[in-house]
């Protein structure tokens, strides 16, 4: 059995020998690829001329192409924090939420309670006054839009883009009321 282990050691000793000099390679290669310079990312970007101070370390140069290119050289001891990672549906950055406690600076104006209850509620009232307006807009425009096939005048008949030209704003004016009802019954937290 030691003769099986011993051609064994020396074929790991070899690969080892192989191995680690490609991975010290490795990392000298990603630890220059983060410390580069102002000159090699302005070669690097392809600019023909002087880069310029945009702001902070963001640099701004002119390519061979005629685009403008930007790239950031951090400074020698510059740590700067992680750009902020997006959430899961990609919309808005990943924060953690603001505590509703939280204490607000001295100094600041303070509303009482009472105040504040008011103030919503004329809110509420304006914004069920608008979305009663847009419902009627909206059955108005039903109405005139009569499912795509409104009445022709005389005018429209003679000529059968002017009725095409009515029916799409017809229903854009139906569609935009739509919105505007179901944007301001989400608004009020009622159901759609």
């Amino acid at each position: 059995m030691q003769l099986h282990a011993r051609p064994y050691a020396r074929r790991n000793s070899a690969v080892r020998t192989r191995c680690v000099p490609a991975i010290l390679a490795l990392a000298l290669v990603a630890a220059g690829a983060s410390a580069q310079t102002l000159s090699s990312k302005t070669k690097e970007s392809g600019c023909v001329d002087k880069p310029k101070v945009v702001v902070g370390s963001t640099y701004r140069c002119t390519t061979a192409s005629g685009f403008s290119a930007y790239f950031n050289v951090p400074e020698p001891g510059d740590e700067r924090p992680a750009p902020p990672r997006r959430a899961a549906n990609g919309n808005s950055p990943a924060q953690p939420a603001a505590s509703a406690a939280a204490p607000s600076p001295p100094g600041l104006p303070r509303v009482d309670a009472a105040t504040q209850k008011g103030r919503d509620e004329l809110r509420r009232k304006v914004l069920q006054d608008e979305l009663a307006a847009e419902e009627k807009l909206l059955v108005e425009s039903r109405t005139a839009f009569a499912n795509g096939a409104p009445a022709a005048s005389a005018d429209e008949q003679n000529n059968p883009q002017r009725y095409a030209d009515r029916i799409a704003k017809l229903r854009q004016a139906v569609q935009l009321h739509e919105r505007n009802v179901e944007a301001l019954r989400r608004e009020l937290g009622l159901p759609r």
